[in-house]
């Protein structure tokens, strides 16, 4: 703590100025090749001059969607998709160009947030609501330079939305199938020197069995979940602002198990209870003539989670219902300078210092106490580079070094190049990054941890295309993606002995796997008028288990769909209403390492209508899974069949 404090407090001196929090909001553009992206970089830069492959979420395409969980808005974008444990509101894992769901980072409104009480110390999408948010970037490939551990797939950013005038309000409100009932309300206001914003949102549901009906199921898995963020930003001098905001949310999901009488996966009176939150401060310093930005934060971020089985005394003869408890917590204090040293050059550097914590148990199954408390520091420094080395050729490349408590030093790096031709139509792109994952706490200090324990690591590339035709009506994308993993933590179970299994007998974690995931992204987008949109993508990922020695040599990974594919119809007619077709296809995968469970293709068809009563009042409705189509994303947990929701949006 006291080094990071050091290594802050020289750069502070050095480059003379206050520090604060660069602004997440990102000025909108007309065409996909003038877009103003944040996550490449970590400050605003056109996305032609991006070389790595970014996708980008806006308000419009949002709202169009009509999703309430991010990770079914996620699931239309090319390289991602996801699996639940039954309805909304249980765990999710994203995929992102078949990186394991823990290989990604997650920021909310510049927040890096995980849960490092979790295993694999990732964020769980289950209670993450869309009713707050007006922006998602999507940035794929290994990118740990600017973003540190995790990001061995890519990196999610995530950006609420910021009050646009005086006095701004909102709300939205819908109701459907299975009782369910969502409800999201925001006010703010922005004037000359404060901008602020309340928001709040509410979902509940009845839900559908989480062991699939279809298998027997009958028990549903309701689900209640609230939550909301607050943001207050000042500028104290033109030229300095502190910013305060604060994310937060609470669930109760009901959850099916393996303790029943037969101990096998079935019906049970499982629940769980989540909260999480985060507290950002920061201050952003801007020269006066805007050549150099700098920042000083600290996050402060919370994970809790409780699950119970009322039966638990009966079945087990436990002294508690309560099966599991979990703390995670992660407070970091960050530097980030950016100087713009040319108009087409500037350079981002930085550094951080993190500590995790873990408090955890099981304390229905503890015949002996196996509480786990533990925490971990680890400190950090990054530079990037990127300027335009000749007309319309933009370079990038970085660098970055971890120290951690545990597994010492590790350094990553990263090269990219955006060529602009044809005044800016074409876009070629390339770009080559390293990415890791330290050991999570859990993997470090558990019964079954391993202090001996390296980071994951992984290197990847990718080049792609960008087109604009017909005068941008048309735009068209195709990437080629490839990415080699080693060193990953997979748990050993000792049925081949090893020295570690004379103090581990049950089993431990080591430095084992290895993994190859490569791949081909299209998409396009066609709007011949202002009345008519099409877009399609298709993602074809080729996943391997390259683990020497492993019985599953060779295999797919699980849970990663080979082919997945979007495309959508939406015309908008003369009196208001515009109406909308989609289709979600996922090609066959398989659950499990061994490939012996295989879990089934299947298309989605999707039908939305929105109508415009007056110009701050809409009505809308969506039907989703149209056909009925029973489907798996995780074997034997129930997916939704048709439903159908109706709701409003109201501005001031």
């Amino acid at each position: 703590m006291l080094r990071s404090h050091r290594i802050l407090a020289v750069i502070c001196l050095t480059l003379g100025a206050p520090l604060t929090a660069l602004a997440q909001s990102v000025p909108s553009s007309t065409t996909a090749l003038t877009e103003v992206v944040v996550v490449a970089n970590r400050t605003p830069e056109p996305l032609s001059s991006v070389g790595n492959s970014v996708t980008v979420l806006d308000a419009e395409q949002i709202r169009t969607s009509q999703a309430t969980l991010v990770s079914d808005l996620l699931a239309l974008t090319p390289g991602l998709s996801y699996a639940r444990n039954g309805g909304i509101g249980q765990p999710t894992s994203i995929f992102i160009r078949g990186a394991e769901s823990d290989q990604t980072v997650v920021v909310i409104d510049g927040v890096q947030f995980n849960d490092p009480s979790l295993p694999g110390g990732n964020f769980d999408f289950a209670h993450l609501l869309t009713g707050n948010i007006a922006r998602i970037e999507v940035l794929r490939g290994a990118q740990s330079t600017l973003y540190g551990s995790q990001a061995m797939g890519g990196v999610i950013n995530i950006i609420t939305a910021e009050p646009s005038k005086a006095f701004d309000a909102g709300v939205t409100a819908e109701g459907g199938s299975h009782g369910t009932g969502y409800f999201s309300g925001d006010v703010g206001g922005r004037g000359e020197d404060l901008i602020w914003r309340l928001a709040g949102n509410f979902y509940t549901s009845e839900g559908i069995p989480c062991f699939d009906q279809y298998l027997g199921g009958r028990r549903d898995c309701a689900s209640r979940i609230g939550g909301g963020t607050a943001r207050v930003r000042y500028e104290l001098t033109p030229d300095l602002a502190v910013d305060v905001h604060g994310y937060y949310v609470q669930a109760r999901t009901d959850f099916d198990g393996f303790d029943t009488p037969t101990f096998s996966f079935g019906d049970d009176a499982e629940y769980g209870r989540t909260r999480q939150f985060f507290v950002y401060t920061g201050l952003t310093y801007q020269s006066p003539q805007r050549t150099l930005t700098q920042r000083l934060d600290v996050q402060d971020t919370y994970s809790e989670s409780h699950s119970y089985d009322p039966n638990a005394p009966t079945n087990f003869g436990a002294p508690s219902t309560e099966t599991y408890f979990g703390f995670g917590r992660n407070l970091r204090e960050e530097y980030q300078g950016t100087w713009v040293f040319t108009p087409s050059g500037h350079i981002v550097f930085g550094a951080q210092h993190e500590r995790s914590s873990i408090d955890t148990d099981t304390p229905a199954y503890d015949v002996v106490p196996m509480r786990l408390e533990q925490d971990v520091a680890i400190d950090s420094g990054y530079a990037q580079l990127q300027a335009e080395a000749v007309q319309g050729l933009t370079l990038t490349v970085g660098g970055r070094y971890d120290e951690h408590e545990v597994y010492g030093g590790h350094s990553t790096g990263q090269v990219a190049a955006a060529w602009r031709l044809n005044d800016g139509a074409t876009v070629l792109r390339a770009s080559f990054g390293q990415g890791f994952k330290a050991p999570s706490l859990y993997q470090l200090y558990s019964n079954y941890g391993n202090l001996a324990l390296q980071p994951e690591q992984a290197n990847s590339w990718d080049a792609g295309l960008e087109q604009q035709a017909l005068a941008g009506q048309l735009i068209m994308t195709a990437n080629y993606f490839e990415r080699s993993s080693r060193d990953l933590i997979g748990f050993f179970d000792c049925s081949t002995p090893s020295p570690l299994c004379a103090t581990e007998p049950f089993g431990y974690y080591a430095n084992i796997a290895r993994a190859l995931a490569r791949g081909l992204e299209l998409a396009a987008t066609y709007t011949p008028s202002a009345q008519l949109t099409l877009a399609a993508n298709y993602t074809l990922t080729d996943t391997e288990d390259r683990s020497p020695g492993s019985s599953t040599y060779g295999n797919e990974l699980p849970r990663r769909p080979r082919d997945l594919g979007n495309a959508s119809v939406t015309y908008r007619w003369p009196w208001h209403l515009s109406t909308s077709v989609a289709a979600r296809y996922a090609g066959r995968s398989f659950d499990d390492a061994a490939n012996q469970v295989p879990l089934g293709g299947y298309v989605l068809l999707d039908l939305r209508f929105s109508y415009t009563l007056e110009e701050h009042l809409e009505i809308y409705a969506r039907l989703e899974n149209a056909t009925d189509r029973h489907y798996e994303v995780a074997y034997q947990y129930g997916t939704l069949g048709r439903v159908a929701y109706a709701g409003f949006r109201a501005r001031l």
